[in-house]
């Protein structure tokens, strides 16, 4: 790819050209040809609350850019609701929609020569679908998110939109009333903004801020607050600056500055899914990086947020509380953090940082210091074993005892398990095996916020594991293991093991297996037979002929 360092504006290519008569019609004048030309990429809609409060805001970034002397063009992507399609077929679209929604972005700013772009998301996939597309142009960009919701409240209880996910659970099992079930379910979502625990929205924003192309604290501001339309006002300013600096995606992500995202994601608890979103942003980048590099960072960064979905609090309280600045000012601190890293504003990371307090405020609790974690070590544990030579993901924080040996429960689809859930077919000491529902298989690697959180809701958080080639929503804890690789489509051991067989995860070993003889595995390999595609012709089936394998991000244009 060309470094495109060099002057990208309408006049360099259409000066005498006719096109200039198509732009006076969207307001150009002789004076705004000479002005750099931005876009403002964004996906408003109606759809989600995570997107719904995005039209503002991308008024507020064109009032920005005008204001510093740029001529801003404004256009939309596509994105999918994961907290309306979880447990549908639909969700099966939620990852595909990153690739469409970089696909989107690249296309319409490379095909009108545009000289940056500003990108406004909510939902979770749209900011890693952003940043893959910024890194693939390497043109001066920068990420605004859409917002953080606000918490919702019934009888007391601070409410996300996995409280209603795991009171399905506990209303099947007879654990709570039909009052407190509705009242969940009418409360959960009180403003636009997406989903409010330390979920994959806003760990991918806090993963974005860490590598500096979006400003300081604006991962964690509430939608609805004024703040957030005057941060990416600034955010407008920031990137017309990095215009004329010629500041450029790939100066900023470096292998530095992926281990400063690592080191905020493992610091703060957050999503599986970040694993496979930093992995293809890494790819985009051109920066060599593996999923073994997370195991790395993991060892020596501790869990400093008490965040959902295993702790207490909601990213309003991690902003109250100094937000992403003062987490990465302790680990600058401890020295687990590259205070050299470049951000979008042209300062260095120690720079940004440097009026930032070592410690975390008394007069909270959200935020700990560094010699009174959480945990010792970060919460995705990399494991590997003959289930998963490639690697998978697990999220060990909030167990007991991240370790488990059971009997494997078998299921070929997510809505199989689901319906084994719900029908008390499930044991304690059981681990349930989720598979063909991996990048190629689903196709698509549906999270499985639905089953996990109907095993919380009934109990079973510490005591039933599971296992599965998907992925899990970041609202998700338990003993899960996601992101198997090889897929069982593509002929993965996970697609050799038979009802009964005994599964051990154990996070303190790194180690995912079935415990039963390599013969073994290797006269049922014998036997199998790959499933024909559920998808053939359409973005499904497109989807499944180009992805690759989630332990390298499942990414579409891989050599």
């Amino acid at each position: 790819m060309s470094d495109n360092r060099r002057s990208r504006t309408i006049t360099a290519g259409v000066s005498r050209s006719p096109n200039r008569a198509m732009l006076r019609a969207v307001g150009f004048t002789d004076a705004d040809f000479d002005k750099p030309i931005v876009g403002v990429a964004n996906g408003h809609s109606t759809m989600n609350p995570c997107n719904a409060g995005i039209g503002p805001l991308a008024a507020r970034a064109e009032a920005g850019l005008r204001e510093a002397g740029a001529m801003p063009q404004s256009f939309g992507f596509p994105t999918v609701t994961d907290g309306i399609a979880m447990g549908t077929e639909g969700m099966k679209f939620s990852l595909v929609s990153r690739e469409v929604i970089a696909d989107a972005i690249e296309t319409a700013v490379q095909s009108q020569f545009m000289d940056g772009v500003l990108v406004i998301g909510g939902c979770d996939k749209n900011m890693p679908g952003a940043m893959m597309a910024m890194l693939r142009m390497n043109i001066p960009a920068i990420f605004c998110y859409g917002g953080t919701i606000k918490p919702g409240h019934w009888k007391g209880q601070a409410l996300t939109i996995v409280s209603p996910f795991e009171a399905v659970g506990a209303f099947s099992a007879g654990k709570m009333s039909k009052e407190d079930f509705d009242g969940i379910e009418k409360n959960a979502c009180p403003s636009f903004g997406a989903c409010g625990g330390m979920y994959t929205a806003n760990t991918m924003s806090s993963a974005i801020e860490a590598l500096g192309l979006s400003l300081p604290s604006s991962s964690t501001m509430a939608n609805p607050d004024p703040e957030k339309g005057d941060s990416v006002a600034q955010s407008a300013k920031a990137l017309v600056k990095a215009i004329t600096r010629q500041i450029l995606p790939r100066d900023i992500v470096t292998r530095n500055s992926l281990e400063n995202a690592v080191a905020v994601v493992m610091a703060t608890g957050g999503s599986t899914n970040a694993v496979l979103h930093l992995l293809a942003i890494a790819h985009a980048a051109n920066v060599p990086w593996t999923i073994d590099d997370f195991e790395r960072i993991r060892q020596k960064v501790p869990v400093l947020c008490d965040l959902k979905p295993s702790g207490k609090y909601v990213a309003t309280d991690l902003h109250r509380a100094g937000g992403i600045p003062q987490v990465m000012k302790i680990l600058l601190q401890a020295g687990l953090l590259h205070g050299g890293c470049l951000t979008i504003s042209g300062e260095t990371v120690a720079a940004t940082l440097a009026a930032v307090p070592a410690q975390p405020r008394a007069d909270q609790d959200v935020i700990h210091p560094i010699d009174k974690p959480l945990y010792a070590h970060g919460h995705l544990a990399i494991l590997k074993g003959n289930l998963a030579p490639e690697g998978c993901v697990a999220k060990i924080t909030g167990l007991k005892n991240p370790a488990i040996t059971g009997p494997a429960r078998v299921f070929d689809s997510e809505d199989a398990a689901m319906q084994a859930i719900l029908a008390d077919q499930i044991r304690h000491g059981d681990v349930l095996v989720i598979r063909y529902e991996g990048p190629r298989g689903g196709p698509g690697m549906r999270e499985m916020l639905a089953p996990t959180s109907a095993l919380i809701g009934k109990g079973f958080g510490d005591s039933v594991g599971l296992i599965t080639d998907g992925r899990f929503s970041g609202g998700t804890w338990g003993m899960v293991v996601g992101h198997v690789a090889p897929e069982a489509h593509d002929g993965g051991n996970l697609a050799l093991v038979q009802e009964g067989d005994s599964l051990t995860i154990d996070a303190h070993q790194l180690l995912i297996q079935v415990n039963v003889s390599d013969e073994e595995l290797a006269r049922r390999r014998a036997g199998w037979k790959q499933p024909a595609p559920r998808y053939t012709s359409g973005v499904l089936g497109k989807y499944a002929r180009l992805v690759g394998s989630a332990s390298k991000g499942a990414v579409t244009d891989a050599t």
